[in-house]
């Protein structure tokens, strides 16, 4: 394996590093204090006025994996994942890029799979910046770290489907910008594979029956002006041709949605905490505590070490299983990302912990990253399947495999 940066990378690096530096720290404090200030689901002016400036770096779309032109340069996971890295120091830098989550899922979804005119319709606005996008898997009145539970209904009535249910943690779909959702839903409730049951379907955002019954918060955090809302479909109606690649399909287009965007995850994660293991050590030594540095306190040695230690350690996994994914697909990775998956999120919670003590009283409040940077990170031990599922997958996986080695 070789991870060393190639010479396209570097150079993207040092834009991104110096469009950081230049655009996106110093302007932390003025993004929250503008969406706290105005229409909370509306796209705050510090973005509207980065973007251009973005796109004009050539910074723009690092995520997609086909080459559009000048809408996107057309990289691998190996060679995003320490771009997504650096965005991921910062909550809300992604989106500067156009580089955020849901969307970034779903402009995947609709390259891999879209028809032309659902491309056309959908896929471009949303590589153009232009409008943004839900993802509407999870149930509430269902557990949904297993999908085969969700109870959404998409029948088929003429040329159009008909759906009716209940969605939440649908990322993106308070903002004003949302214009469409990729449902998942069931079109064949009694088939006879559990897996084949599902399918997924496009639905404008201002469709009639479409309401968003409420925005949902995480330890308080609304992360707008995105937000995740609850959404109800009260018969909804849509065109058959919204359906992704044809019924049944669902579990197969879940798949290869999630797996790139696991590992996207996991990288924002370990920027993170990068960003908290520095602002910890510079702590440390800034700080005097019983008449000296707290950097002299040996617990607090212990615990930067343990940060860089473990930090580097998620890094590594992650890029092989990024470099993995690159050779042979989500499937050949599906071990890989399972364990980055359990290991990123709680390292980066586990780093950011000590942070906030390292802290003190000032780690739990608004003047620094770190308490809504935990927030998010404690989130994506849910998020895209909780940790105890990929645990029990991965440990599926593994038993089978070494069962069948000689004794």
């Amino acid at each position: 394996m070789d991870f060393e940066f190639s010479p396209k990378v570097q150079e993207l690096r040092k834009r991104l590093l110096a469009f950081m530096d230049e655009f996106i720290y110093p302007n932390e404090a003025l993004f929250r204090e503008q969406v706290d200030a105005g229409d909370r689901w509306a796209e705050p002016a510090i973005l509207e006025e980065l973007k251009p400036r973005a796109q004009e770096a050539g910074l723009w779309n690092l995520f997609l994996p086909q080459s559009y032109g000048d809408l996107s340069p057309g990289l691998t996971v190996l060679e995003y994942a320490p771009l997504a890295e650096i965005m991921g120091r910062v909550l809300w830098a992604s989106e500067v890029f156009n580089c955020s989550a849901p969307d970034t899922g779903n402009m995947e979804v609709l390259a891999r799979y879209g028809s032309p005119a659902q491309q056309e319709q959908w896929l471009q606005p949303l590589m153009r910046g232009e409008i943004r996008s839900a993802f509407c898997m999870t149930e509430p009145d269902v557990a949904s770290s297993d999908a085969t539970n969700i109870q959404t209904s998409m029948v088929l009535e003429g040329d159009e489907y008909v759906i009716n249910g209940r969605k939440w943690w649908s990322s993106g779909a308070c903002g004003h910008r949302c214009k469409v959702y990729i449902v998942m839903g069931k079109t064949d409730p009694d088939h006879a594979s559990r897996y084949h049951q599902q399918s997924m379907i496009l639905v404008p955002a201002d469709t009639d029956g479409v309401s968003v019954e409420r925005p949902l918060r995480v330890f308080g955090y609304d992360d707008a002006p995105e937000g995740h809302a609850e959404v109800v479909f009260d018969k909804v109606r849509v065109p058959a041709s919204n359906i992704l690649l044809g019924e049944g399909r669902g579990f197969e287009i879940a798949q290869g949605r999630l797996g790139p965007g696991r590992i996207h995850h996991c990288m924002r994660l370990i920027g993170l905490a990068q960003r908290a293991l520095e602002a910890m050590s510079a702590r440390a030594e800034s700080r005097i505590a019983f008449g000296r540095p707290l950097s002299k306190q040996q617990s607090v040695r212990e615990g930067i070490a343990l940060s860089a230690c473990e930090i580097e350690q998620a890094r590594l996994l992650t890029l092989k299983a990024a470099e993995r994914m690159d050779k042979g697909g989500t499937k050949a990775a599906k071990d890989l990302i399972a364990m980055i998956k359990i290991v990123a999120p709680a390292m980066a919670c586990t780093v950011l912990d000590r942070a906030i003590q390292i802290h003190g009283g000032a780690g739990v409040c608004q003047d620094f990253f770190l308490a809504h940077a935990y927030a998010a990170a404690r989130t994506i031990r849910l998020a895209d399947g909780p940790d105890q599922v990929h645990m029990m997958q991965l440990g599926r996986n593994l038993a089978a495999a070494y069962a069948q080695l000689p004794d």
